[in-house]
């Protein structure tokens, strides 16, 4: 039998928009309905009456839990998130992403930057082509969509950010750099060493030698860039240091035979990275990198209260 091991693939599309208003005035403060009636009759009332307080009125954000085929990507064979698992990933994604960027950086900064679409997929999205499982996608900076939802168990704190919120900061990064594109300085760093169509066959051990912290973060650079961030801020400080171990040893590859010796120091390449990175949400946004991260790990010992 064959084996067929799913790397984990996060997608960004970039897209432009052209229209035309011949009045700025008649832009309105929302462009969604903040005044739509909801069925008190509906089993969805309650849920849909607490999406409209936390994410509509006061983000403008639209929460689609209720899967839209029209806005879902039909070349996946996909399912609805159900219920039960769209109101505690709603809930997470309120305390662990937007008030915790609300604290950090101000009501504004998640008002002004986060996506003005969010929306829950059930299955996981298969690439079997390329033996990849996309978990998120963030569309010009203005939907993101997480799937596997169904599959989402709340208390394993670990395999949460794997699977969704270390997604969802690679995401909400993707959509900052480009409103303001990070420094000039890291695309030299590791310039010649992405390997966009390769990139699955690395081994976590060689991409840390190489100065990568994902074998996806060597894909591309703008990936790289999130993928630092990402990482960073939900490993914990055991996982952090195990991948800076791993950055500092020769690269293994997929048999645990050691690789021949690149000449890279991935350690120092990693932390230089970080440094960029911290420097650039500072200067580019006023987020403090470690106040961040500090606030997450704090918020994810509480998720069991936050979900009772």
């Amino acid at each position: 039998m064959k084996n067929i091991f799913f790397r984990f693939l996060f997608v960004s599309v970039v897209s432009a928009t052209f229209w035309s208003c011949s009045k700025e005035a008649d832009l309105g403060p929302t462009i969604f309905d903040t005044n739509e009636t909801l069925d008190p009759n509906s089993a969805t009332y309650s849920f849909d009456q607490w999406l409209n307080a936390e994410f509509l009125v006061p983000y403008n954000i639209d929460f689609r839990y209720k899967m839209q085929d029209v806005g879902s990507d039909m070349s996946y064979n996909l399912v609805p998130a159900t219920l039960p698992k769209s109101i505690e990933m709603a809930k997470l994604l309120k305390y662990l992403w937007f008030d915790v960027y609300a604290l950090v950086g101000g009501d504004d900064f998640i008002k002004d930057n986060a996506p003005r679409i969010i929306h829950l997929i059930g299955s996981p999205a298969y690439n079997p082509v390329s033996q990849t499982m996309t978990l998120g996608t963030a569309e010009g900076g203005i939907k993101v969509t997480l799937y596997r939802c169904n599959d989402m168990e709340p208390t394993k704190v670990n395999e949460l950010n794997e699977f969704y919120f270390k997604v969802i900061h690679h995401e909400f990064m993707h959509i900052l750099h480009q409103k303001k594109m990070y420094p000039i300085e890291f695309k030299q760093i590791s310039k010649g060493n992405y390997n966009p169509l390769g990139w699955q066959s690395r081994t976590t051990s060689q991409a840390a030698s190489m100065g990568f912290v994902s074998p996806y973060g060597g894909s591309q650079e703008r990936e790289d860039f999130v993928e630092i961030i990402a990482n960073y801020l939900v490993k914990s400080d055991a996982d952090w240091n195990t991948i800076l171990e791993l950055s500092a040893e020769p690269g293994l590859d997929i048999y645990g035979k050691t690789l021949p010796d690149d000449g890279i120091d991935g350690k120092a390449v990693i932390l230089q990275k970080v440094k960029i990175a911290s420097g650039w949400l500072k200067s580019a946004w006023n987020i403090d990198l470690e106040a961040l991260r500090s606030e997450i790990m704090l918020r994810e010992q509480t998720i069991d209260a936050l979900l009772k």
